[in-house]
């Protein structure tokens, strides 16, 4: 571990250290953890390679950072929803085999095609590749998508054989290669529903009609991580791990550490102002909360513009070991936590006060005090938080 993720590591919360460390506020990752969940997957679903979905900014964990720490780690692909962000990592140098597969009429296809980019083509964009193909004189690689039950892009089975036989045509033209046939999974995240069964049955009829056209695939693949976690008859050639890649875990009741995967974000701050306020204070916007006696607030110095969810009031924040809840409204840039009567205040000001990550509660805590998912509170960080990279597990994250 350096020297600087050793410091930042062990902070300490004391008033002396807030200082001397100097920062407001911090999303921290560390980035062994993200190597540590791509082996974790890919012994787990060996010999099917692993994509790593570093998709809107990683998740909020920084594409570039976790890209390089993931493909070390044994990711043979990268995944991307859009083009534009797969191209920001060829520009940062990392030459491992990418998809993008979310495009519309101004994706830049001709970049795509020159940066050797993998395609995921549904149907209207086989010409526009075809096109971008012919233009930069370089054939593409696509991977068709068949919609299996989610309704949302891909092609539909009454319209796939006219998909595959457009297709047949632009690559016997050597304008492109069909190296792949993917789908995605709508409720694997619930493994007592039926229709992931349903899904595969229509994934494995489409792999038998692009084989018949006489397509050579090299990947075939339809696992997000609640499928890689519990549908082995969904691996395929290649599963795509999304939020597994960060160490959070797709089901209500399983832990992260129950699948050797481990959380890499830290979401953390400084306690800015401590009080003395007398019984029935109101705090913050509405007047909400008002106190019940005597106490000590805690302002918290982030908000929903740093990302916090401004629906999460009751969500914990821990400081010096102990876990309070937001009291009031979430505003723009802060929150209020009631640290109760018998605190020093000089030892809380400037405290590190941690949202969620290891020392304190998990993402889940707040996930579930806005009635959302994991998915949505890591992705939603703002940038106006910086990403600091460490090396090193933080230890165990409470539940």
């Amino acid at each position: 571990m350096n020297s600087e993720a050793l410091e930042v590591s062990n902070v300490t919360t004391s008033t002396s250290s807030a200082q001397a460390s100097g920062f407001e506020r911090r999303a921290v990752i560390d980035l062994s953890a993200i190597r540590n969940n791509v082996k974790q997957i890919s012994d787990l679903v060996a010999p099917a390679a692993v994509m790593a979905v570093v998709k809107a900014d990683a998740y909020g964990h920084g594409a570039i950072p976790v890209a390089k720490a993931a493909v070390e780690g044994g990711a043979s692909w990268l995944g991307c929803a859009h083009v534009t962000e797969a191209l920001a990592l060829r520009e940062a140098g990392i030459q491992t085999p990418m998809l993008a597969w979310l495009h519309t009429a101004d994706t830049p296809f001709e970049a795509a095609v020159d940066a050797s980019l993998d395609l995921g083509v549904s149907g209207w964009e086989l010409e526009r590749v075809a096109a971008a193909a012919r233009s930069v004189q370089t054939p593409a690689r696509i991977h068709l998508k068949i919609d299996t039950g989610l309704g949302r892009n891909g092609s539909t089975m009454d319209d796939f054989p006219d998909l595959l036989n457009r297709a047949s045509v632009f690559q016997e033209e050597g304008l492109l290669r069909v190296v792949g046939l993917f789908s995605h999974l709508a409720v694997a995240d619930e493994p007592e529903r039926p229709e992931t069964d349903e899904q595969l049955e229509v994934f494995g009829k489409a792999i038998e009609l692009v084989e018949a056209a006489g397509f050579d695939l090299e990947v075939r693949h339809i696992a997000n991580t609640p499928a890689i976690l519990s549908r082995p008859d969904a691996h395929h050639d290649m599963v795509r791990l999304g939020l597994g890649l960060y160490g959070l875990s797709p089901f209500e009741n399983d832990s992260p550490d129950s699948f050797g995967l481990r959380p890499a974000m830290k979401l953390v701050t400084r306690v800015a102002n401590v009080k003395k306020v007398h019984a029935g204070q109101g705090v913050s916007y509405g007047l909400n909360y008002k106190t019940e006696g005597e106490t000590f607030l805690g302002l918290i110095p982030m908000g929903y513009a740093d990302g916090l969810p401004r629906i999460a009031t009751g969500a914990p924040v821990t400081v010096k070991g102990r876990s309070y809840p937001v009291r009031g409204r979430i505003a723009m840039d802060q929150c209020v936590i009631d640290l109760g009567p018998e605190i020093s205040p000089e030892d809380y000001l400037g405290a590190e006060a941690i949202i969620f990550g290891a020392g304190g509660q998990s993402v889940n805590t707040w996930a579930h005090a806005a009635n959302t998912i994991n998915y949505e509170v890591v992705t939603r960080i703002s940038p106006r938080v910086p990403r600091h990279y460490v090396e090193g597990s933080w230890g165990e994250a409470g539940e």
